[in-house]
């Protein structure tokens, strides 16, 4: 792709992202909605591949149904309350359309079916931007509204964690994995959001600080199924042995980084007399945990298998630059410490 084109693209990319965090008028938040979108659908398709042009397809239609969504809820609470502000969400009808439709947008179940068949058609680097920096719009809209349909969040969260969890455990293809992972951290995020936002905030910088690591990670050793992970260890040994803590620290091990947010959560939920969800979040949890796990087996305790006439990749030279992982890696594995400060740096008080 030409590099001022590409330039212009991020550039649409983040402003709509920055406009939407800036935001407060609901009109002005769709609008920067479907900057963001536009933005990012030339770079999905920019390898002219099938399954990518498939996968455009999909994520547009799909941006598109919700964005309708968005923005019909919108004008009828213009209609019913004479109020465009996000905060100012009063009515439970409007406020129901608004959370699906945000939902829907960042592949939250039960309408998360689309996330795992688009990611899968894309590289690894459009799927680091497609689970990470767009999931950050609709998640502050979400921040910034008072939802009014509590039953509604807690179908979405309790769903989320537990088909995040049980839609990994039969899947091959590490795109896949990586998309049901996505759709059970949201629901640990949306688990908490009712009854502390910051917290809500926090594990939401600490999933993209280790998802970014895990996306990194694969991309740099090439690998986008279990089978070819079995011979990372001949292209990068020092990252093969810390890959698998980078893994364990997405399902919540301690003494990782990942480990911070779920014991926070599940400490505020039972402050918030709210026993059983906190155990069943915490049972779907070891569901993650389990494909995890299963990733570190096949990446450091087996081997491909190799005949006479195949070629064993070595160590070559590469072109990609590894301070972004490098950076991220340290993020995932050494956060746990920081605990204290991290809550002082994000209280509101």
């Amino acid at each position: 792709m030409n590099p001022y084109i590409l330039s212009t693209l991020l550039f649409g990319l983040g402003l709509g992202t920055t406009i939407t965090f800036a935001s407060s008028h609901w009109l002005l938040a769709w609008m920067a909605l479907e900057m963001n979108t536009l933005a990012i659908i030339p770079l999905m398709a920019q390898h002219h591949h099938p399954r990518a042009v498939e996968a455009t397809t999909k994520y547009f239609l799909t941006q598109a149904t919700a964005a309708a969504m968005l923005l019909f809820a919108s004008t009828t609470t213009a209609w019913l309350t004479a109020q465009w502000a996000i905060q100012q969400m009063t009515h439970p009808l409007p406020s129901t359309i608004l959370i699906l439709a945000l939902s829907l947008k960042i592949g939250l179940a039960p309408v998360h079916s689309w996330l795992p068949e688009v990611l899968q058609g894309f590289d690894l680097t459009t799927g680091l931007i497609l689970s990470t920096w767009q999931k950050l719009a609709p998640f502050a809209l979400l921040l910034q509204m008072q939802p009014a349909g509590a039953t509604l969040l807690v179908i979405l969260r309790l769903a989320s964690t537990l088909i995040g969890g049980w839609g990994g455990l039969n899947q091959t293809q590490l795109r896949n994995i990586l998309a049901y992972s996505s759709i059970a951290h949201l629901g640990w995020m949306i688990l908490i959001l009712q009854f502390s936002p910051t917290l809500a905030l926090l594990a939401l910088l600490t999933y993209i600080a280790m998802t970014s690591s895990t996306f990194l990670t694969f991309n740099l050793n090439n690998s986008t199924n279990i089978t070819s992970l079995a011979i990372s260890w001949a292209k990068s040994p020092a990252l093969t042995c810390l890959t698998p803590l980078i893994l364990l620290s997405l399902g919540g091990s301690s003494p990782l980084t990942r480990f911070m947010p779920k014991w926070l959560i599940l400490q505020d939920l039972t402050n918030q007399d709210l026993p059983c969800t906190a155990t069943l979040a915490a049972l779907t949890a070891l569901l993650s945990l389990y494909f995890y796990l299963r990733l570190s087996y096949a990446m450091t305790l087996t081997m491909a298998p190799n005949n006479l006439i195949g070629i064993t990749p070595w160590r070559t030279h590469h072109s990609q630059l590894t301070l972004p992982l490098a950076f991220f890696t340290m993020l995932t594995l050494l956060l746990l410490p920081l605990t204290p400060s991290a809550l002082a740096l994000l209280s509101p008080y």
